[in-house]
């Protein structure tokens, strides 16, 4: 890395319990069986799940299920950030819906980038959406309109954004997400795997290090 990330992970583990990283409440009735282990690494990445990185000669690949209206994604973006500067030409960075049912706004949001997707702006709007996350997160309005901005401040085609963002598809697409997620059992966000196994680091420096040891595997 070009710097060490200083960012203690004490502080987002403050959050988590601060805000209680979201969690879905599943009802065992119907909750999804967990998968198998032959078939973990299929629901952990799908062929059009979307990457911020795909080296030619990628040595792992690491997977984060998230929620742009989570707090706690939020403040743990820029250490992913920092991971994909560091180690992207290594490893491929893949993104996975995972919109909260507690969080009014986070599936409108997974449908504005779903929609900038289909234009061939993930990145970007990924990017917007967690950079504006506190003027629209954690509130009980429709941010509609104000994504349609990003939309438009990106030079999207705006007809086909709406279209987009409005087709039963995209949260089709958004929903089959989350699907794999609760078969893999998260229930929270952030939630990591890195080569198919779940990631639970204790601290930033066990983070880095699993994606520098993948990475120089």
């Amino acid at each position: 890395m070009s710097k060490p990330i200083k960012i203690a992970w004490a502080v987002l583990a403050a959050i988590f319990v601060g805000i209680g990283v979201a969690v879905f409440a599943i009802d065992d009735a119907t909750s999804p069986t967990p998968a198998d282990t032959a078939e973990v690494s299929d629901l952990v990445v799908r062929p059009d799940s979307h990457r911020l990185s795909s080296p030619e000669q990628s040595r792992a690949q690491f997977v984060e299920f998230l929620d742009f209206e989570c707090e706690a994604c939020g403040a743990v973006y820029p250490i992913i950030e920092d991971l994909r500067r560091a180690y992207g030409d290594r490893v491929t960075f893949v993104v996975r819906y995972f919109p909260m049912p507690g969080h009014f706004n986070a599936e409108r949001a997974a449908r504005a980038v779903e929609a900038a997707a289909q234009q061939g702006r993930f990145e970007q709007m990924y990017q917007r959406m967690f950079a504006t996350q506190s003027q629209w997160g954690e509130q009980q309005v429709p941010a509609d309109d104000l994504f349609r901005t990003f939309a438009v401040d990106l030079g999207l085609d705006m007809a086909a954004f709406d279209t987009a963002y409005n087709s039963p598809a995209t949260l089709e697409r958004i929903r089959a997400d989350v699907a794999d997620g609760l078969s893999l059992g998260v229930q929270g966000t952030p939630t990591f795997f890195l080569d198919g196994k779940r990631l639970q680091p204790s601290t930033i420096d066990e983070l880095t290090a699993a994606v520098n040891e993948a990475a120089s595997a």
